[in-house]
């Protein structure tokens, strides 16, 4: 099957990178958000991010327009998803929303669209079970920022086919990713590993064995990440952190997943990192 239009839905922070790799790498892209202001914020984003490379001489100005002319935006799934030859979801990791959204793509879709979701966490194999395509159905999990992160985590659902899986590494290759095949079950590999860490070290700080600071310098001088846990979980949004610890504590019922308090406190009083200013630090 030859990929050639891609339909992205969601234009957030990963939906935008999303679009952005693809469009760049020759796809023709169609970018489906609810709201017109959601629409023009992430175009104006991928906008810049490319205003960016051509300042650093990554790319040419040329290079710049080709991939701004590639991308579509559409205020509908209907519209946006009906040439489509792969849909790349990349909403909220709300399971009731993918149900809403998988169901629809099932019925808007050609028959042989692949549908591709972007959870960091959700099971594939329960998102397939929303279709009546559960071979087409197939993880490609990106990290953040996607034009600069390499890994593409494929993740293969129960009965995601040997054909959709192959199809799905060779488009990551074409994007410059490195795609790297998992199974399905609770985190897949990136986030069942690294979740456990970040909760731990936001236990050292409830427990008060270090601040947020020395924790994250002990891991940065010690342990030669390039970013402490505390920082990163800023990155990534505490309330994203809670919800995938969830996930995996719900999926394997295994104490050593339980969300430490402070994580829950801190997402109960709005305080999620980067999206809102104030995390384990503050930004300006």
């Amino acid at each position: 099957m030859n990929i050639s239009t891609v339909a992205v839905i969601g234009g957030g922070t990963m939906g935008n990178g999303i679009a952005h790799v693809f469009a760049q790498n020759g796809f023709m892209i169609n970018l489906i958000e609810t709201k017109q202001e959601f629409l023009t914020r992430a175009i104006a984003t991928i906008t810049k991010n490319l205003n960016r490379m051509v300042t650093k001489e990554k790319i040419t100005q040329e290079d710049m327009n080709a991939t701004l002319g590639r991308i579509n935006g559409y205020l509908s799934i209907e519209e946006g998803v009906v040439n489509a030859d792969l849909v790349v979801e990349a909403v909220n990791e709300n399971l009731d929303l993918k149900r809403s959204i998988f169901q629809k793509l099932d019925e808007l879709t050609k028959p042989e669209a692949i549908l591709a979701s972007n959870t960091s966490s959700i099971s594939i194999t329960k998102i397939a079970g929303f279709t009546k395509r559960p071979k087409q159905v197939i993880g490609m999990h990106f990290f953040n920022p996607v034009p600069i992160m390499k890994l593409v985590e494929v993740v293969r659902g129960l009965e995601t086919s040997d054909e959709v899986t192959e199809i799905i590494m060779e488009t990551s290759k074409k994007l410059g990713k490195t795609p790297v095949e998992v199974n399905d079950f609770p985190g897949f590999v990136s986030n069942r590993v690294l979740m456990p860490m970040i909760n731990e070290a936001i236990f050292a700080v409830y427990e008060g064995v270090a601040t947020p600071q020395a924790v994250d310098d002990v891991m940065k001088m010690g342990m030669a990440h390039p970013m402490g846990p505390l920082r990163l979980a800023d990155f990534i949004g505490l309330d994203v952190c809670l919800a995938i610890l969830n996930v995996l504590y719900d999926g394997f019922k295994d104490p050593k997943y339980r969300p430490c308090p402070l994580l829950v406190k801190m997402v109960d009083a709005g305080k999620l990192g980067d999206k809102t200013g104030h995390g384990f630090y503050s930004y300006s």
